[in-house]
């Protein structure tokens, strides 16, 4: 049996949302669970325990990401061309489930890279169909609180999982400044059981929507999708290049004085807000229009990237963290629910691959010069740490400029 479309025009509440959206909102929260367990400390492991500069960080984290992003619009492409789109999403989060406990026995740098790689393709696999499945299940008049509920639940399970890293880093470590090998394995010991549970949510939960008219395999073409969407493809990828790892925003607290368990609590501060504003903000997206929350989470990116350039002691670093969340909360699902609104409904996984894909490519020389800049290479030793920050700020206005001025209007946007 498959799930409708339900009408939801009427929808006031996230009480009202499809069963759908609840499956992946609930799969998101486990998976992010398990995964933010680990990946917000892999940095602090690899620097720490394994002594790896931040260059290689850079590599490490912008290849995990770009190397998966065909995945992502190839997976989006077969699931308009077979008009399903759970069980490509079941699978993408099976891999990365399946990953989990091979980052208890790392011990190289090289065997980190391959198992975030792995991780990462499964991501690439799940991502679109999940997206627009998502989309499916929804009529555009609830689209944003259906992807701000959906980021929501992610980030809600983000934060459990930093808070579960906090309680192990204490009781194990205390308030060190560094990263032991013991406590990483520990977390990752922990992260399998939600790992598995995500899985399981999706395959019980999700019913595909039913497509009842035969569809011609769609084309990885831009025109096919339209001007406005290849413009904001644009937009994204300037905004992106800038856009590197929070690795990056991680090291910068140790850089300058903040404890393992002093970055583990910012970081559940920052998922915290972000779980907050990310439902009213999707509704108010619904409501005036999905560029100007956009606009107003990239502005705010911009002011704390410049923010972490220029500050000089932990707690601005940490305050400057905590309000990273108004950026995602704000303009990270209201984005995916653009994508939807900009391309016609038979062509969304393959929009939503593409968009995806986009993002992926770019984070790896994102994050590869984000540590070029601050180490260098060789016998460069590069500008040091508020580098980073000054070039992701600027693309930042600049992508808030083209935003504002050169992005076409689009149907579901209210006149100011």
């Amino acid at each position: 049996m498959a799930e409708t479309p339900q009408k939801s025009s009427k929808l006031q509440s996230i009480k009202q949302l499809p069963r759908n959206v609840w499956a992946v909102g609930l799969t998101s929260f486990f998976m992010d669970v398990s995964s933010e367990m680990v990946l917000n400390i892999l940095p602090l492991f690899l620097a720490n325990v394994l002594g790896v500069k931040t260059n290689i960080i850079g590599l490490i984290e912008g290849l995990a990401e770009a190397t998966a992003s065909i995945l992502k619009l190839f997976s989006g492409w077969f699931s308009d061309k077979v008009g399903g789109r759970k069980w490509l999403a079941v699978l993408g989060y099976g891999l990365s489930a399946v990953t989990k406990p091979f980052f208890y026995f790392a011990n190289t740098w090289g065997l980190i890279a391959g198992v975030r790689w792995v991780d990462r393709v499964g991501k690439g696999i799940r991502t679109a169909p999940r997206d627009a499945l998502v989309a499916d299940s929804v009529t555009k008049e609830a689209r944003g609180l259906a992807f701000g509920f959906h980021r929501a639940m992610d980030t809600a399970g983000a934060m459990i999982g930093i808070l579960i890293a906090l309680l192990v880093v204490w009781l194990a470590q205390k308030n060190t400044l560094t990263l032991s090998k013991p406590t990483f394995q520990t977390i990752v010991l922990l992260s399998l059981l939600p790992a598995v549970l995500a899985v399981i949510s999706l395959a019980v939960g999700a019913k595909d929507v039913p497509v009842h008219t035969q569809r011609a395999a769609p084309k990885f073409s831009l025109r096919g999708m339209g001007r406005p969407f290849t413009i904001f493809l644009v937009i994204v990828s300037i905004f992106t290049l800038g856009n590197s790892s929070d690795a990056f925003l991680v090291l910068r607290a140790q850089d300058l004085g903040i404890s393992v368990m002093g970055i583990l609590i910012m970081l559940a501060m920052f998922n915290l807000i972000y779980s907050l504003v990310s439902i009213p903000a999707g509704s108010l997206s619904d409501r005036v229009g999905r560029r100007r929350l956009i606009v107003s989470g990239w502005l705010v990116y911009a002011v704390i990237y410049l923010g972490f350039a220029l500050a000089q002691a932990a707690w601005q670093v940490w305050m400057l963290y905590v309000v990273y969340g108004l950026y995602y909360g704000m303009a990270y699902g209201t984005a995916n629910a653009l994508v939807a609104d900009l391309v016609p409904e038979h062509l969304r996984g393959t929009a939503y691959g593409t968009y995806n894909a986009v993002i992926g490519i770019l984070a790896f020389p994102a994050s590869f010069i984000a540590g070029l800049l601050w180490q260098g290479a060789g016998s460069w030793p590069g500008f040091g740490p508020s580098a980073p920050f000054f070039f992701g700020g600027s693309l930042a206005l600049i992508a808030v400029l083209l935003m504002a001025f050169w992005m076409p209007k689009i149907s579901t946007e209210k006149p100011a």
